[in-house]
């Protein structure tokens, strides 16, 4: 897989994002419950002048609305999953998580499904696409893919 792109932080992964959606009017977003919830939150909010909905791992026949009020972003009301660009959250790949790739490749191609030019965006930490093998199964057009450096100091 080629690398078009290399960026650093939070605002390295926005940005990214950003461009890659260009010309979207709906994304979906599909990921665990709690874990990955933020994760589309947030990525929601550098896009947020457009349609967005969260599809939870524990109800993949269920979208809700994803919208922007007085402290960010926000899970809202029951809406339509389908969408121009699905994004597939790197928790959904979680050994422990048990959600095989076969299963959200049809959940992707479901929410892409009356879209002309649908695209599938991974975004995840630490390579768990390409550990789990998730890339050999489903059809990505793009992987979003950072690692995470952690420092704990005692002050």
């Amino acid at each position: 897989m080629p690398i078009i792109n290399t960026s650093e932080g939070v605002g390295g992964i926005l940005n990214s994002f950003r461009g890659l959606v260009e010309g979207a009017k709906r994304i979906t977003f599909v990921g665990t419950p709690g874990f990955c919830t933020p994760f589309a939150e947030l990525l929601g909010f550098v896009v947020r002048d457009r349609e967005l909905a969260f599809i939870s791992s524990q109800d993949f026949d269920k979208a809700r609305s994803i919208f922007k009020d007085y402290e960010g972003m926000q899970l809202g009301e029951l809406t339509d999953k389908h969408a121009d660009i699905v994004v597939l959250l790197g928790g959904l790949s979680m050994p422990k998580v048990g959600i095989n790739p076969e299963k959200a490749k049809e959940v992707a191609k479901e929410i892409l499904e009356g879209s002309e030019n649908g695209k599938i965006i991974g975004v995840c930490f630490q390579s768990m696409f390409l550990k789990q093998k998730w890339d050999e199964i489903i059809n990505f057009d793009y992987i979003i893919n950072s690692d995470l450096a952690v420092e704990v100091m005692e002050v």
